[in-house]
């Protein structure tokens, strides 16, 4: 089977064996493992939006990639470089199905033309001590909460007490929570780059999430958060994003970014505030790269002498 063949018959494989055996960035190097997971990940949600349109690699145009790109948007915190990001890979993989003659142009390359990486990167956003405070507070049950807010304050809770992703929120499981005993914690699975980690607990999240539990009976397979009215299905980003606005809308707090982002990069902050190591910190978040917990560090004054 030809390359060209391939790309048509099997684009999953194909596409893999090419970001191990040729693919390169800007500068001419071979991508990491961890990039390689990460743009796997990228070109299978592009795939799936061509399957979507009734299109295949060799016959979208651009009216697909403006449909692509407006999704992605729609579903990213503004001021993030997600659809550049995707820019720049789908312009790489049609330059290369122009090479091995699966398509005679690239419809990318004016998205490509028009998209630059931001000269400075934005300062990480987050709640300082006193509004960290504030927001675990938010979070602690009520003897009048409905299950709505049973369920917001839980999810506030676990995004402020364990650092985790909108993502791995959304695919959490009954059973990857411990709340009993003198070790709280939560396993988060492996997903794509980040390993397998397990976050202890601090004891402002276990109410919450204990009252959700109690209110929410599940089995342990079970989504912890699922759609309302399904039991299958994960709480959706667009839900999930406005769980975390109206917490903080609450504690009087507002930035361009109103997303769980900030509530992640409270709690690395917090980890960095109570002395763990940039390397200690960036385990407690999946990952493998210390850029994030480095800018997150940089925001700390030094105590003067």
């Amino acid at each position: 089977m030809n390359e060209s063949h391939l790309w048509t018959a099997e684009p999953h494989t194909a596409y893999l064996q090419w970001q191990t055996t040729e693919a390169a960035g800007a500068d001419r190097r071979r991508f990491s493992q961890r990039s390689i997971v990460q743009h796997k990940a990228m070109f299978d949600r592009f795939l799936r939006h061509l399957v979507t349109c009734g299109v295949a690699l060799a016959t979208f145009g651009p009216e697909h990639l403006e449909s692509f790109f407006g999704d992605v948007e729609n579903r990213c915190a503004p001021g993030t470089t997600t659809r550049l990001r995707y820019v720049k890979l789908i312009d790489r993989l049609c330059r290369h199905l122009v090479d091995v003659g699966l398509r005679e142009s690239n419809p990318a390359a004016p998205f490509a033309l028009s998209a630059a990486w931001p000269e400075d990167e934005p300062e990480p956003l987050f709640l300082d001590p006193a509004a960290d405070a504030a927001l675990q507070a938010y979070a602690q049950p009520d003897a009048g909460d409905d299950a709505r807010l049973c369920r917001n304050r839980a999810v506030v809770a676990l995004l402020l007490g364990a650092g985790l992703t909108a993502a791995e929120l959304r695919g959490a499981r009954c059973r990857d929570i411990v709340i009993a005993g003198i070790r709280p914690q939560v396993r988060v699975p492996k997903r794509g780059a980040r390993l397998e980690r397990t976050v202890a607990l601090p004891p402002f999240s276990t109410p919450p999430l204990g009252a959700w539990q109690q209110a929410h009976r599940a089995s342990e397979a079970a989504l912890l958060f699922s759609a309302p009215r399904t039991d299958d299905k994960p709480i959706n980003d667009v839900l999930l994003g406005a769980i975390v606005r109206e917490a903080l809308d609450a504690i009087g707090f507002a930035a361009p970014d109103m997303s769980p982002r900030v509530l992640r990069n409270t709690f690395a902050r917090r980890q960095l505030l109570w002395g763990k190591t940039n390397e200690q910190t960036s385990a407690l978040l999946g990952l493998a790269s210390q850029r994030t917990v480095t800018r997150l560090r940089a925001t700390i004054t030094a105590p003067t002498t």
